[in-house]
């Protein structure tokens, strides 16, 4: 488990992360997600113990990381994946990893035919691929066969093969009851793998609840309707609250009455559905539509930029 109680952290006059308290539970993969600048990564840093906290406090498995005197059998971490000693081999950066916490070559043997990397276990790793380079950052996570997880953009490079085995491999860690925290920008990846999400923006917390629920929160009341008679329907449900918009011949969108409302007006009436299905907002939508104000560079600010710098000239 991962608790962050007050967390913050000043750099100068910059807050890049204001009063953060979230708990990371074991057992379900949590996401973290955030526009650029909000303090993803710092807050990453601060649970790792690479940077201090300016107040505040957080804790992995109920002691901060600093603490533990095995950490790799505590938390495994895959920050930057290219950041390894580009002379050795996998093998060889994953055995001087391992020598640290007295873990065997079994182990590392284990790891490297987990990740895909067998055939090139003893190739240099400054010849890696982005890909490769990225199941060997996982292998190093996963070798003190950690209870938490803390991985920023896990699926950065792989293939679509092995996007599809890290999102198994991440369920599967938070089945066994491990605690699994992961950031990235591919949400409809996240919206595959995640079933909690924390976001947030400009430093502080604006949300921190089950992915079901912050699509929902998101997702506006509209539901697409197929009809024969869909000039009769679009009547029957025209009112001062109710919106309805003409996709194509037969075709609508309803905003303002649920899909159950619709149905039993159409029944009333005598009228034929073929479809009646309420739209929901895509992981994307949801995220967009909640940091819309949280966002520190955006089109719209960097032309308003170009803008501003013309009319001074």
């Amino acid at each position: 488990m991962i608790e962050a109680e007050d967390l913050t952290k000043r750099y100068g006059a910059k807050t890049a992360v204001d009063s953060v308290s979230f708990t990371v539970k074991p057992g379900v993969v949590t996401g973290f997600l955030g526009p650029n600048g909000a303090g993803k990564s710092t807050t990453i840093r601060l649970i790792l113990g690479l940077d201090a906290p300016s107040r505040g406090s957080v804790t992995v498995n109920g002691k901060p990381y600093r603490d533990h005197p095995a950490p790799l059998h505590e938390v495994g971490a895959l920050l930057e994946a290219r950041a390894v000693h580009t002379g050795r081999s996998a093998y060889n950066h994953l055995l001087a990893l391992a020598e640290t916490h007295g873990i065997g070559k079994q182990r590392v043997k284990e790891l490297i035919d987990l990740v895909g990397l067998r055939e090139v276990s003893r190739k240099r790793v400054g010849q890696f691929s982005l890909g490769m380079g990225q199941r060997l950052g996982i292998a190093a996570a996963l070798l003190g066969d950690p209870q938490a997880l803390i991985l920023d953009e896990p699926v950065n490079g792989l293939d679509p093969e092995g996007v599809h085995w890290i999102r198994n491999l991440l369920k599967g860690l938070a089945a066994d009851g491990r605690t699994v925290f992961v950031s990235s920008h591919l949400m409809s990846e996240m919206a595959l793998t995640a079933t909690h999400l924390i976001v947030i923006g400009r430093g502080r917390i604006i949300a921190d609840m089950p992915m079901d629920q912050f699509i929902r929160a998101a997702s506006k009341r509209v539901v697409r309707v197929r009809s024969p008679e869909g000039a009769q329907l679009r009547e029957a449900l025209l009112a001062p609250e109710i919106e309805v918009i003409d996709i194509e011949p037969g075709l609508l969108e309803v905003s303002g009455l649920t899909a159950a409302q619709i149905g039993t007006a159409a029944a009333e009436r005598g009228i034929v559905l073929h479809e009646l299905t309420p739209k929901e907002a895509s992981l994307e939508e949801a995220f967009m539509e909640l940091t819309r104000e949280d966002v520190e560079f955006s089109a719209r600010n960097e032309q308003a930029e170009r803008d501003a710098l013309g009319a001074s000239r």
